[in-house]
């Protein structure tokens, strides 16, 4: 019976690290969807292999998935404005810069507000310093084109955290489903 107890709790608990990839994959200062085969993998360990694999194996596929629509979400948008690379460079640093909180004209917004307009901010001033000459100095095209590079990153990055929390969330009702049918 006691052997029982602790499966239990070792469901419970892989099941709330499953759930904790589901704010995890929105907020950018905690692990997303690589908590879902950490909890499958727990899971896995507790019952061994021959019970354990299908949620272990869904939870590695949704990772896949998930990296599989960041990489996208942040592609594919600046990618069809012919973004420079210098966008994307921003971007990152300027996420980095926002989630310190080192943006000095956003001290209210914390993290998650440094978490959108450090990306945007970054990737429009990555843009507008290497943007091509076609688009004449310093003017207002130029200044229009970055503010659109920057909106499509982040409007990128957006998309892919919430297809993150769809997948996290996928992960673990299948985690739920997966570990209780036939049992």
């Amino acid at each position: 019976m006691g052997g029982l107890m602790g499966l239990d709790l070792i469901w419970w608990i892989a099941l709330l690290i499953q759930l904790l990839a589901i704010p995890g994959s929105l907020l950018p200062l905690l692990p997303g969807l690589a908590l879902l085969p950490v909890g499958a993998g727990l899971w896995l360990w507790a019952v061994g292999w021959s019970a354990g694999w299908p949620a272990f194996a869904l939870a590695c596929v949704l990772l896949a998935l998930g990296w599989g629509a960041d990489a996208l979400g942040l592609v594919l948008g600046p990618a069809r404005l012919q973004a420079t690379r210098w966008a994307y460079i921003g971007a990152g640093l300027g996420l980095l810069v926002g989630l310190l909180g080192l943006l000095p004209a956003l001290p209210f917004g914390g993290p998650l507000l440094g978490a959108v307009a450090g990306p945007l901010l970054g990737a429009s001033v990555g843009e507008l310093l290497t943007a091509p000459s076609a688009l004449g100095p310093l003017g207002l095209l130029r200044l229009r084109r970055s503010l659109v590079v920057g909106l499509a990153v982040v409007a990128g990055m957006l998309v892919s955290k919430v297809a993150q929390a769809l997948l996290a969330l996928v992960g673990a009702v299948g985690f739920v489903l997966l570990t209780t049918l036939g049992g």
